[in-house]
C-alpha cells in the first residue's frame, strides 16, 4: 500500500470520526439547543443525548434556560420635577421559549436592555425626586410589568427589576442633607416642648393630687376635732344634768334646803378666807354687813339643823 492509499485511509477515518462527532449531540442540564435543517428551524435539543443528521442539520442557537441577572448600565433620568437623577439597575430575566427567543430578535438582550432604560426613563419621569427615592417598589414593579409585556414575543419572561442606586446631583444632595438636618432638629424641638408640656402637667397635677389630699385631710382632722369637741360637750353635759338631777333629788328629800343653805354658807366663808393678802393688808368686801349677816345666817343654820350638818368653827 502506497503512502498515497494511507492518506486516504487517514482522511476518510477524520471524516467518518467528524461524522459520528455531529451525529451525537449532548445537551447539558438547562440548556436548549435550535436545529435548523436546510436553514429552516427543525427542533429544540431536549437535555441529554440527541442524535442529528451532519450536513443537513445544524445546531444554530444555544440557549440556557436557568435564571440570568442583567445588568443595566446607568444612565441620567428627569424627574417631574425637571432633577437629573442617575439610575443604575439590575434585571432578571430567563428564556421560555427557545424557538422564540432564537427568531423573535435578533438579540433579545440588547433589546431588554434598551427597552429596560426606555421604561425607566418614562417612570422616573412621572414622578418627583421625592417619590423616586420613596416608591422603589412600585417603580420596580412597573418596569417589570412593561418588559414582560414585551419580552413574551421574544421567547423571554422577565421576573424582576431591581434598582441598584440612585444618585441626584451633588447640590441635591447637599440640599437634601440640609433639609434633613433641619427636619431632625425641628423634631428634637418638638419633642423638648412636648416632654416640658408633660412635665409641667405632671407637676399641676401632681400639685393639684397634694392640695386635694391636703384639703381632705385638713377636713377630716376638723371633724374630728368637732366631733371630739362635741363628744366632750354632751358629756359634760350629761355629767351637770346627772349632778343637777342628783341635786334636785337631795334638795327634795327632808332637810334638803336647810343643807343647800349651809353648804352655801360654807362656801362663802371658805371664799372670803382664801382672799388674797398684799402687804399685809386685808382685802375685804365694801359691805362688810352683808357678811356678817351671811355668817349669822349660816350659824343659826347650823344650830338649827344640828342633824343634818356639822358645823365648821368659826375662826378668830
Amino acid at each position: 500500500m502506497g503512502i498515497g492509499s494511507l492518506v486516504f485511509a487517514f482522511a476518510f477515518f477524520l471524516v467518518v470520526l467528524v461524522v459520528i462527532v455531529q451525529t451525537f449531540r449532548v445537551v447539558p442540564q438547562q440548556h436548549a439547543w435550535v436545529v435548523e435543517r436546510l436553514g429552516r428551524f427543525h427542533s429544540v435539543l431536549e437535555p441529554g443525548l440527541n442524535i442529528v443528521f451532519p450536513i443537513v442539520d445544524r445546531v444554530a442557537y444555544r440557549h440556557d434556560l436557568r435564571e440570568i441577572p442583567l445588568d443595566i448600565p446607568p444612565q441620567v433620568c428627569i424627574t417631574k420635577d425637571n432633577t437629573q437623577l442617575q439610575v443604575d439597575g439590575i434585571l432578571y430575566f430567563q428564556v421560555t421559549d427557545p424557538k422564540l427567543a432564537s427568531y423573535g430578535s435578533s438579540n433579545y438582550v440588547l433589546a431588554i436592555t434598551q427597552l429596560a432604560q426606555t421604561m425607566l426613563r418614562s417612570v422616573i419621569g412621572r414622578m418627583e425626586l421625592d417619590r423616586t427615592f420613596e416608591e422603589r417598589d412600585q417603580i420596580n414593579a412597573s418596569i417589570v410589568s412593561a418588559l414582560d409585556a414585551a419580552a413574551s414575543t421574544w421567547g423571554v419572561k422577565v421576573l424582576r427589576y431591581e434598582i441598584k442606586d440612585l444618585t441626584p446631583p451633588a447640590e441635591i444632595l447637599r440640599s437634601m442633607q440640609a433639609q434633613i438636618t433641619a427636619e431632625r432638629e425641628k423634631r428634637a424641638v418638638i419633642a423638648t416642648s412636648e416632654g416640658k408640656r408633660q412635665e409641667q402637667i405632671n407637676l399641676a397635677e401632681g400639685a393639684r393630687s397634694a392640695a386635694i389630699a391636703k384639703s381632705e385631710g385638713e377636713k377630716q382632722a376638723e371633724i374630728n376635732v368637732a366631733q371630739g369637741q362635741a363628744g366632750a360637750i354632751l358629756a359634760i353635759a350629761e355629767a351637770n344634768a346627772k349632778a343637777i338631777r342628783q341635786v334636785a333629788e337631795a334638795i327634795a328629800e327632808p332637810g334638803g334646803i336647810a343643807a343647800v343653805n349651809l353648804k352655801v354658807a360654807e362656801q362663802y366663808i371658805e371664799q372670803f378666807g382664801h382672799l388674797a393678802r398684799t402687804n399685809n393688808t386685808l382685802i375685804l368686801p365694801t359691805n362688810v354687813a352683808d357678811v356678817a349677816g351671811v355668817i349669822a345666817t349660816a350659824l343659826s343654820v347650823v344650830k338649827a339643823t344640828p342633824s343634818t350638818a356639822t358645823p365648821r368653827p368659826a375662826s378668830p
